[in-house]
C-alpha cells in the first residue's frame, strides 16, 4: 500500500476521487495508526508518520468512498489521559458511521481488543445533485416551529410506504409534508440526529436512547433513520431538499455540550482516547474526573482551539453541506462557561457571531444547563434566540388557576420584553412554547398530576415531579365532563401560545391530542408510547382543525407577528379588567385576579412590509379568564359590531358571532375568547 504524507487540513477523511486523505488531531499522542477494514473485518494498520500543528495525516491513493476506517492512539493512560491503543476510535470528523457499539464487546476492558464490536469510520462521497435547492428563509416574525422526532413523526402513518416509516424519507414523504403544510408551520426542529451511542446502564437493561442526546458523531447522521443500510448521508439530504421544495425550514436539535463517553467510568470510544485532555473539561484538583455540568457525565471544553474548531467545523457542515436552516443548542448554557458562569462574552458565542455561515442562520439555544447559575433565559447573545422557559412556567400556572400570575403573564403575551429588550433584540427572540419533548404532551398535560415513568425502568425516580399540570379530579381516563374542561384548557394553551408575540413552538403530535401515559420523560420509549398515532377520533379531529385556524389566523395578521416590542404609546396595547375599565396598579397585584382583556390597535403597528407599506391590521380584543367560574366582560369601544372569531367554549373557528361595543360577553370558566374589529 502506498502512502504518501498528504495534508493537515481537512480533519477526517476526503475523498477526490482517486484516493484518501486522512487527518486527526492529537495534541498529546505519542502515536496515532489508520485502521482500514475490508468487507470480512479484516483490519490493516496504516501508522500515520506525519504531524502537522498537532494533525496526524497521511494520502492513501487508491481508497475510495464505502472504505471502513478507525483510529488507534497511543500515549500515557494516567491523570489526564486515557490513550490505549487496544481500543479503536471514531473518527471526530467520520461524515457516516457502520455498526453501534455490541454491548457485547469489551468497551470497559483496558486490555482487551474491542475493534470487532466497534462502529467504523467511513469514507464518504460527498456529491449530491440539489436540484437548485433554494433555503425558504422565513423571517423570525413569520416563524412557526414544530419540534418532531424523525422515526416517532411517520412511524405509525398507514399512508406512508412501510419501508420509510421511521427514516428521514418517511418523514420527507407526501403525507407528513402535506401535513406539516396544511397544519401552517413554516420550520421544523429535528431532535438529534447526529450519530449516538446508547448508554451503558441502557444497555444493560435492554433499552435504547431513543431522543438521541449522547452523540458519538457531530458530523455523521444517525443510522436509525436511513430505509437503507448506508444510505443515511444521502437521504438526509434528500429529505432536506423535499422540505424545503415544500416551503418548510429544517433545524436541527444539536448537543455540543457533552458527549456519549459519559464520566470517568465510562467508555473510551472516540474524543477521550484520541485527547481526552483536549476535548473535555477536567477538575483541576483531580484531572481523571470530569467537570459535569450538564448531568450527563462530562463538559466539552470550549475553552480549547481545537474543541472550538470541532464545533465550528460541524455546524458549518451542517449548514452548508447538509443546507440545515439554523440549530437548536441543547443546554447552551454550558457552552458559555469559561471561569464559571455562563457568559454572553464567551469565545464560543463571539467565534459564531463573526462567522460568515452561521451568523446568518436561525440559533436557538435552551438557556440552561444544571451547573450552578445555569438558568439564563434572556442572557444570550444578540442574533441568538431562546426556549421562553417562563413562558411555558407562566402560561400552565395561569390556566391552572394559580394565584399571582398576572403581572409575569402580561409580559409572556407581549414577548417577553422584560428579558430581551434591553439587549437589541426583538419579540422573535422568545420562543414560546407550553411543551417540548421532555415533559407532558399537551393532552397529558390536563390529565395527570404526576409522572408515570415506571416503564422507563427507574422506578419513576427520573423525569420532573414540577410540571404545574392539573387531572382536574382524577388521573388519567376520566368521565365526560372532565373531559370536556380539559379539552378546553387544550384550546387554552393553544390559543394563548399561537396568538402571543414571540415564535410559538408545538410540539409534534400535541395538535392531535398524542399522550404518553403520563410519562414525562420517554426518552427510552421507542415504541408507541412516542410515536405518533395517526388513526384519530372525532375529538382528534376537532382539535386538528382548530390548530390549523389559529395558526392561519396567526400567519394572516401581522398585529401577532410585531417586530417590535409594544411601547405603550398611542394605544398601541390597553390592559383591560374585565369590566371595561383599563388596569390599574393594584388589579395588577391583585393574587386572586385570574381574568385579564387586552386590546391590540392594528393601525398602530411599527414597520414596514417587504414593499414598504406602512404596517396595519384590523383591531383585536383577547378576552382570559382561568378562574373557575365564569365572568362578564365588557368589550371596548369600536365603530363597528365586534366579530367573535375564537371562543374556547367550543373548538370552531370563526364562531360567527357579533358583539356591540361596550356589551357584555360571557365567558365559561377557563375560557379565552379573541374578538376583531375589522379596519375601515
Amino acid at each position: 500500500m502506498q502512502v504518501l504524507p498528504g495534508r493537515p487540513f481537512p480533519q477526517g477523511a476526503t475523498w477526490d476521487g482517486e484516493g484518501t486523505n486522512f487527518a486527526l488531531y492529537s495534541e498529546n499522542a505519542t502515536k496515532v495508526v489508520l485502521c482500514l477494514f475490508d468487507e470480512l473485518g479484516v483490519e490493516t494498520q496504516v501508522p500515520l508518520e506525519e504531524r502537522t500543528a498537532f494533525v496526524w495525516h497521511a494520502y492513501i491513493p487508491g481508497i475510495h468512498a464505502g472504505q471502513r476506517y478507525g483510529f488507534r492512539a497511543f500515549g500515557l493512560h494516567a491523570l489526564a489521559h486515557r490513550f490505549n491503543p487496544h481500543k479503536l476510535l471514531v473518527d471526530p470528523y467520520a461524515l457516516a458511521l457502520d455498526g453501534k457499539v455490541d454491548p457485547r464487546a469489551p468497551i470497559f476492558d483496558d486490555e482487551v481488543d474491542d475493534a470487532w464490536g466497534m462502529p467504523k469510520s467511513v469514507v464518504v462521497d460527498r456529491r449530491f445533485d440539489w436540484q437548485g435547492d433554494q433555503k425558504p428563509l422565513v423571517p423570525w416574525s413569520e416563524t412557526v416551529i414544530y419540534e418532531l422526532h424523525v422515526k416517532g413523526i411517520s412511524k405509525l402513518h398507514p399512508q406512508v410506504p412501510r419501508e420509510l416509516r421511521g427514516t428521514y424519507l418517511g418523514l420527507a414523504s407526501e403525507p407528513i409534508v402535506t401535513h406539516l403544510v396544511s397544519l401552517g408551520v413554516t420550520t421544523v426542529e429535528l431532535m438529534p440526529v447526529h450519530e449516538c451511542m446508547d448508554e451503558p446502564a441502557l444497555q444493560k437493561r435492554g433499552m435504547t436512547n431513543y431522543w438521541g442526546y449522547s452523540t458519538l458523531g457531530y458530523f455523521a447522521p444517525d443510522q436509525r433513520f436511513a430505509s437503507r443500510p448506508g444510505h443515511q448521508v444521502r437521504e438526509l439530504k434528500e429529505m432536506v431538499r423535499a422540505l424545503h421544495r415544500a416551503g418548510l425550514e429544517v433545524l436541527l436539535d444539536v448537543v455540543y455540550n457533552h458527549s456519549c463517553e459519559g464520566d470517568h467510568t465510562g467508555p473510551v470510544v472516540s474524543l477521550r482516547g484520541i485527547d481526552n485532555a483536549t476535548y473535555y473539561r477536567l477538575k483541576k484538583d483531580d484531572p481523571t474526573r470530569y467537570e459535569d455540568f450538564t448531568g450527563c457525565g462530562n463538559t466539552l471544553d470550549m475553552m480549547h482551539p481545537q474543541t472550538l474548531k470541532l464545533v465550528m467545523d460541524s455546524l458549518r457542515y451542517w449548514a452548508t453541506e447538509m443546507r440545515i436552516d439554523g440549530f437548536r443548542f441543547d443546554l447552551a448554557s454550558a457552552l458559555g462557561r469559561e471561569q464559571g458562569a455562563m457568559s454572553r462574552l464567551a469565545t464560543f458565542f463571539d467565534i459564531v457571531y463573526q462567522d460568515p455561515v452561521l451568523s446568518r442562520v436561525k440559533l436557538v439555544a435552551e438557556p440552561w444547563d444544571v451547573g450552578e447559575g445555569g438558568y439564563q433565559v434572556g442572557n444570550f447573545p444578540v442574533h441568538w434566540t431562546e426556549w421562553n422557559g417562563k413562558f411555558r412556567d407562566t402560561v400552565r400556572r395561569f390556566w391552572r388557576g394559580d394565584k399571582n400570575q398576572l403581572g409575569d403573564l402580561g409580559f409572556r403575551l407581549t414577548g417577553s420584553s422584560d428579558l430581551f429588550q434591553d439587549d437589541g433584540r426583538h419579540p422573535g427572540a422568545s420562543i414560546n412554547f407550553v411543551t417540548a419533548h421532555d415533559g407532558f404532551t399537551l393532552r397529558d398535560l390536563v390529565s395527570y398530576e404526576r409522572k408515570h415513568n415506571e416503564g422507563n425502568g427507574e422506578d419513576n425516580r427520573d423525569g420532573t415531579a414540577d410540571n404545574a399540570s392539573s387531572n382536574y379530579g382524577i388521573e388519567g381516563d376520566a368521565p365526560p365532563e372532565i373531559v370536556a374542561l380539559r379539552a378546553r384548557q387544550v384550546r387554552n394553551f393553544f390559543a394563548t401560545l399561537l396568538l402571543s408575540q414571540g415564535v410559538p413552538m408545538i410540539t409534534s403530535g400535541d395538535e392531535i391530542g398524542k399522550s404518553q401515559r403520563g410519562n414525562n420523560n420517554a426518552y427510552v420509549q421507542d415504541n408507541p408510547i412516542s410515536w405518533v398515532e395517526w388513526e384519530l377520533f372525532p375529538e382528534q379531529r376537532e382539535l386538528l382543525d382548530f390548530v390549523r385556524k389559529l395558526i392561519l389566523l396567526r400567519r394572516a395578521h401581522p398585529a401577532f407577528q410585531r417586530k417590535t416590542f409594544f411601547k405603550g404609546l398611542h394605544a398601541d396595547i390597553v390592559w383591560l379588567a374585565p369590566d371595561g375599565v383599563e388596569m390599574s396598579g393594584a388589579d395588577w397585584a391583585d393574587p386572586e385576579r385570574r381574568a385579564i382583556g387586552m386590546l391590540l390597535a392594528g393601525d398602530e403597528l411599527e414597520g414596514k412590509s417587504d414593499l414598504g407599506h406602512p404596517l396595519s391590521d384590523d383591531t383585536f380584543y383577547l378576552a382570559l379568564n382561568a378562574s373557575d367560574a365564569s365572568v362578564t366582560f365588557v368589550v371596548p369601544a369600536s365603530d363597528e359590531p365586534w366579530e367573535i372569531i375564537v371562543d374556547t367554549a367550543t373548538s370552531k373557528i370563526p364562531v360567527m358571532r357579533r358583539i356591540g361595543p361596550h356589551e357584555p360577553l360571557t365567558l365559561v370558566a377557563k375560557s379565552f375568547a379573541l374578538l376583531r374589529s375589522p379596519r375601515s
